[in-house]
């Protein structure tokens, strides 16, 4: 390293008059061999940056180090940073120094070219619309359908929009555009970023790629469940209509529209319920975690089903998954619309309106409230998965990622808002039809919202058949994109850590990857398997995630330096960050981590499902599942530390 850095600084330090010649050859070979990487290689247009609109302390002879690997005085490859420095920040002389004299920028731009010019051109988006609905389409899932609109009326209604707007101008949307922005300008994922940023810090890439997985193992399940529904739905007669099928009680009380004459009593079931319970998910087949059963051959073959999709959208890259969510990303919104105007004209709808927006002002004393906004809108956005870092990745280098993450956070928020109009509009006008209060009927959370409440008040509708069909179709498509998301997060983080070997064999790496996914969400298929699906999103996922993205926000943050960063966006997009923006990534992003966290920690949410109260072994087991996806964090810095070269100087610049 330290021979190639002296051949480096004595050809840039050479009489310019002899050297002139051979810098103009080059650059004409470069350009007439590969004639559009400027548009496709952001390292390469990195350097037209530097020379033509970056800023002029950068020319300075402070030696400044630019995120990209090189410094002013001492010029390196912008792929690669100092071998043995735990953080990219560190150079041979100290931190942000530099040994020798001031180099001129058209030098370090040849420079640039010659190597830059050699590696493989990025693939990017085909549109910036591709990359803009990918990007809508992973932040607006399922949980803006079923779970905002629960913990909005269970949190004060309109009131909880106060918390809800904070954490998210404070603490999502920072957080969102870091990630764009970090991902975009070292064009790489979640795995190999850490080279260009802290090195020491790189477990933090293979701790995402298994919560990834983690998260594929049950995140699928929930559409399987949605697929059956949509099957069934093919009939004049929705299934879940009626009582007198094999798998009904007598507990089962059927509601209809036109039915007056029936009283329902707390001990009643509806079809729904008793469809989505035991013909659906067969939960009263399994008595708990400790006896899952058998696999279910039905949710098997619709899980089989929709990994085939997933495959096929994402195994040629972003080149067919930005086509594909041309589909999967402006459906849903289509299909709001019209369940949110034949919501709106049901009997008893605005009682709906009225429970979900009635503000409760006292309920903002309530931590609990501010706890459930922070993630609410963590998990809503989603930062930390490696999702936003592979997507901008592809994104040409001067890209205005700032301006993408307001529009596209902007978007997931009113998304959020408007499914929680479509969602109440029919509770109110279920609470009319049985004459309840709508908190009686709007009692159950997560996919039992939409699964039986939802789904039995479609049956209750005129022109139900058709209402099933698009609403069913919309969760599945909610469901595809943000799966497409998550995968492609691991793919492109493993692609690019391991070129040589992944790179030409994409297909056969993205087969194998979906079926390590359908293998482990086998047990999410069993008798048992929505206890496995609940114990995997409160304890395994949750808490590990938000645990990594606060080591990122520290290492970008505090390691790697917010004015480095800052200098970074100011290369790509022309203007420097806001105070606003410096402040939140530095204290305040860390402590909204930290206090979702603690009050995880410190108020452990109650686990409870179909009256199943999950024991205190299975608590335990979550979190152990959880450890074991960020323990590589600490891990990796151990080895980091005693396999570099200098093992007592890397660990004095670590501390």
């Amino acid at each position: 390293m330290e021979t190639k850095d002296m051949m480096m600084t004595s050809m840039l330090t050479m009489d310019k008059g002899e050297n002139e010649g051979e810098r103009d050859k080059g650059r004409e070979e470069v350009v007439g061999e590969e004639d559009g990487i400027q548009q496709e290689n952001g390292r390469l247009m990195l350097a037209d940056g530097l020379a033509d609109r970056g800023p002029k302390n950068l020319t300075s002879s402070s030696g400044q180090q630019v995120s990209n690997g090189f410094t002013t005085s001492t010029p390196q490859s912008p792929r690669e940073g100092p071998g043995s420095a735990a953080c990219s920040g560190s150079t041979a002389s100290g931190p942000g120094g530099g040994t020798g004299s001031s180099v001129p920028l058209a030098g370090l731009r040849t420079l640039v070219v010659q190597q830059t010019s050699l590696e493989r051109p990025r693939e990017t988006w085909s549109k910036k619309m591709d990359f803009l609905l990918s990007v809508i389409g992973y932040a607006v899932d399922l949980g803006n359908v079923w779970r905002f609109p629960y913990i909005c009326y269970q949190n004060g209604g309109g009131a909880f929009l106060l918390p809800y707007l904070l954490m998210a101008v404070f603490g999502g949307v920072p957080l969102f555009y870091m990630e764009l922005a970090l991902g975009q300008f070292h064009r790489s994922g979640c795995i190999s970023i850490w080279k260009h940023i802290c090195p020491i810090f790189k477990g933090i890439g293979f701790a995402i790629c298994i919560i990834a997985l983690y998260i594929a193992f049950y995140y699928n399940t929930i559409m399987a469940w949605a697929l059956y529904y949509l099957l069934s739905s093919f009939r004049p007669i929705l299934p879940w209509t009626t009582c007198t099928n094999s798998w009904n009680t007598a507990n089962c009380h059927r509601y209809m529209y036109t039915d007056h004459n029936v009283s329902w009593s707390n001990a009643s079931t509806s079809p729904a319920e008793e469809f989505y319970t035991r013909q659906v998910l067969q939960v009263h087949l399994s008595p708990g975690l400790h006896q899952l059963g058998s696999v279910s051959w039905q949710l098997a073959l619709c899980l089989l089903f929709i990994f085939t999709i997933v495959y096929f959208s994402i195994w040629k890259g972003v080149k067919t998954s930005g086509k594909v969510v041309w589909v999967t990303a402006t459906f849903p919104y289509l299909v709001l619309l019209v369940l949110l105007i034949r919501g709106a004209t049901l009997p008893g709808a605005w009682r709906g309106v009225v429970f979900y927006l009635k503000p409760d002002w006292e309920k903002l004393l309530s931590t609990p409230v501010w706890i459930d906004a922070a993630a609410q809108i963590f998990f809503s956005l989603g930062p930390g998965f490696g999702v936003l870092l592979a997507f901008a990745s592809y994104n040409p280098f001067h890209n205005n990622c700032y301006k993408d993450a307001l529009v596209t956070s902007s978007v997931n928020c009113l998304t959020s808002f408007l499914s929680g109009f479509v969602i109440f509009t029919v509770l109110g006008y279920m609470a009319e039809m049985r004459k309840q209060d709508v908190s009686a009927v709007a009692k159950d959370a997560g996919p039992s919202l939409l699964f039986i409440i939802y789904a039995e008040a479609i049956a209750n509708m005129p022109a139900a058949t058709f209402f099933s069909i698009i609403f069913f179709l919309m969760i599945i498509m909610l469901g595809l994109d943000s799966t497409f998301a998550g995968l492609e997060g691991v793919i492109t983080a493993m692609l690019d850590e391991f070129p040589h070997v992944l790179a030409k064999r994409r297909e056969w790496f993205v087969f194998g990857l979906v079926c390590v996914c359908y293998l482990g969400a086998l047990s999410t298929l069993t008798y048992g398997g929505a206890f496995v699906v609940k114990l995997f999103e409160e304890y395994a996922t949750g808490p590990a995630v938000i645990t990594v993205v606060l080591l990122e926000v520290i290492a970008v943050s505090w390691f790697y330096g917010t004015n480095r960063f800052c200098n970074d966006i100011q290369l790509m997009l022309g203007f420097y960050p806001g105070c606003f923006w410096r402040v939140c990534w530095v204290a305040i992003c860390p402590c909204f981590l930290l206090f979702i966290i603690i009050s995880f920690l410190a108020f452990p949410p109650e686990v409870r499902l179909f009256n199943y109260h999950y024991p205190p072994w299975t608590t335990v087991l979550g979190y152990c599942i959880g450890v074991s996806s960020f323990i590589c964090v600490p891990a990796y810095m151990v080895y980091h530390l005693l396999n570099a070269k200098g093992t007592f100087k890397q660990v004095q610049r670590f501390l």
